[in-house]
Formats: structure tokens, sequence, C-alpha cells
């Protein structure tokens, strides 16, 4: 497990963990939040706020409320009890996961604010790499939904031809297909402090999901980013772009990396909660 921060703001650090097993990644997360508590009830101090970025091995994990039921197939992947809400879920190699360790007092955020800036980075996100790095002439757009929490992906291939001069993203989706759901939330809060927060399936393998019902849906389709926009491995990014380097060249490939997507959402999510990015009206219920 790799462990470095870097500051992102004045009161906002992140952190990197790779190949990260949950439980203790949740003890450290449930630490560090119970201190900060006592540091602002003790000694009336703020203390930075965190993102971590976490490579998880492979882990399924239950909400307080979780339903057993939703435990389609035992595994070999083990099956963990956690305090976040929702139900049922994966996470693993190839899906970005971040926690959001956030003051939520001191930001004058609430619990609906938090909920609703974390779908909105994640749509903006995943609507930039797929207009700039589409990997097929399909429609796709990604939304929240007020009715079940995550971001899902939509598609307009009807809708779009009667509106061809609106962005994909402010066309209403009530016409639009549902293809499924790329991102899933899950936040803990406790004294106004949260943490838990989002995954997003960039290039995993879905498979995963099938032995759940993913966050208690029965029978929802779980997407990922690669299968709608170019992506390449980190690793082979950068290798691409050594070689490049080596022949004074510029890297020749217009796919996304790992770690490109990732620093696209910690900047947006940064923005927020430097105040730089409001909040945009919520997705119709």
């Amino acid at each position: 497990m790799q462990n470095t921060a870097q500051p992102l703001n004045d009161m906002l650090v992140s952190k990197s963990l790779s190949a990260a097993d949950y439980v203790p990644t949740l003890d450290a997360m449930l630490s560090r939040t119970l201190a900060r508590i006592a540091l602002k009830k003790e000694q009336g101090l703020r203390t930075p706020d965190e993102l971590w970025i976490v490579d998880h091995n492979d882990v399924y994990t239950l909400g307080q409320a979780g339903k057993e039921e939703h435990i389609l197939q035992r595994t070999n992947t083990p099956i963990i009890k956690t305090d976040r809400g929702g139900q049922v879920t994966w996470h693993g190699h190839g899906q970005l996961v971040i926690y959001w360790l956030f003051d939520l007092d001191s930001l004058g955020w609430s619990v609906r604010n938090m909920v609703s800036h974390a779908e909105q980075a994640i749509e903006d996100v995943v609507n930039d790499c797929l207009k700039s790095h589409a990997s097929n002439s399909s429609l796709i757009s990604a939304h929240a939904r007020r009715d079940a929490p995550g971001v899902y992906l939509y598609s307009h291939l009807n809708t779009a031809s009667n509106d061809k001069a609106q962005p994909l993203t402010e066309l209403p989706i009530d016409d639009a297909i549902m293809l499924g759901k790329i991102a899933s939330l899950g936040f803990k809060i406790k004294h106004g402090f949260s943490y838990h927060g989002v995954a997003i399936n960039l290039d995993c393998d879905l498979s995963a999901f099938n032995a759940i019902n993913p966050c208690g849906y029965a029978g929802m389709q779980m997407l990922r980013l690669a299968d709608f926009a170019a992506m390449d491995k980190q690793a082979q990014d950068k290798q691409l772009a050594a070689q490049a380097a080596e022949q004074s060249m510029p890297a020749m490939t217009n796919c996304l990396s790992y770690e490109q997507v990732t620093q696209k959402l910690i900047s947006n999510i940064a923005k927020r909660h430097a105040g730089h990015i409001q909040l945009r009206a919520l997705a119709p219920k």
C-alpha cells in the first residue's frame, strides 16, 4: 500500500492508497475522522479536509442497512459489513474510489449538498471524457437521478436528432434510454463530518457485479467508462510517454489513462470545495 499526500488548496489535501485492503482502510478513515471531531470539539480547530484516492483489492461491501438477500452468489471475494449508507456493492482494481473526509459544517454544506456535488463532479468528468474520447458514435451522456443515488449513462440516439444544436448534457432525459450505472455513492456522517464516498467504474472487470444486486437494484446494468471512451492502462500510457520523450516527440495517443480521469475528478472536486463551482439545479425526480 502506498500512502502519498499532497495539498489541493489551503483546506483540502489528497492521499493515495494502492492495492488497499478494505478493513484497514476503513479503520484508518474512521480513526482520522474521530480525531478531527475531537480536535474541533475540544480545541476549536478546523483541520484540512481530505480526499482519499483508493485502489482497492477485490471486496464486496454491505452497507449499514444492507440486506443479505442482495448477495446472489458467494465467491472467494470477501464480503465486509460496513457503516456507510446503501446496500451491497463491489470494489476492485480498475475502479476509482474516492473517499470524502469533509467537515460539512465548516463548509456550510448539507448532506444533500455533498451528495449533489459528488454526483455533479462525476457527471462533469464523465461527460468531458465522453465528449473528447468517445470510442463510438453513440450519443451518450452521464446524469444523476433523484430516485436512485449515483450516476447513470443515457443514450440520446432518438432525442438528439430533434435538437442537434443543444449539448447532450442539456437534453431532457425523459425520452432518453438509460443504459445503466457507471458510478455509486455511499457516505457516513458523524458529528457533521463525512467519510466513505464514491466509486466510478473505469476499466474494471464488471463480471464481479453479477454475484450481487448492485446497490440493492435487481437487474441493474453496471457500466464502465472504457466501453464508451477510449482508455489505456496507466502503465501503457506512461510507457508511451517515455518512448515519446526518448524520441523527443509528443506522445501520440488519444487514450485516457486511469490517472488522467483521476486527476480530472480531483480537480473538479477541489474547485467545488473551494467554492469555484456552484451546484446546478438538481435532477428531476
